[in-house]
């Protein structure tokens, strides 16, 4: 079963439908592990539609792997999920930075030059100028959290 799940793409919420289809799995699975695992608690709105926020979705990723491809039992799989949750919690009270799920792109100045060239017409030099600098803040931003 180990086929490759799809990026999560950059978005607030997502529905049961679009979870599925990013986690591999079908709604009538999620709404069950949701009576399963007490931490997976998707906003609910008008006629109780699911939204799911991108935590979420990497944490229905991991319970995913758990039971599908370590072959754990609901039951090991949500005591496992206590105990990551748990050393999450420790991390976060000794002061350590947590990028799980965080994909970090590596992308240098030429790169960045491709990208901006290749964008629609309405990307101005001001526009431009504005994207290098946010490169550069995110770059130091980064740095500042992966220093020992």
């Amino acid at each position: 079963m180990e086929k490759a799940l799809p990026p999560i793409p950059a978005k607030r919420y997502f529905t049961i439908g679009e979870v599925g289809d990013l986690c591999g799995v079908k709604p009538h699975v999620l709404r069950y592990w949701e009576q399963e695992f007490t931490q997976l608690r998707p906003m609910k709105r008008r006629g109780n539609r699911r939204y799911y926020q991108h935590h979420e979705v990497l944490m229905i990723r991991r319970i995913r792997d758990l039971l599908y491809d370590q072959g754990f039992t609901i039951s090991g799989a949500r005591n496992k999920m206590q105990e990551l949750l748990q050393v999450e919690r420790e991390k976060k009270r000794n002061g350590e930075v947590l990028l799980d799920g965080v994909e970090v792109l590596e992308m240098n100045d030429a790169d960045m030059a491709d990208f901006v060239d290749s964008q629609p017409d309405e990307l101005s030099m001001v526009d431009a100028d504005k994207l290098y600098l946010v490169r550069r803040e995110l770059a130091e931003i980064r740095d500042l959290l992966s220093a020992p």
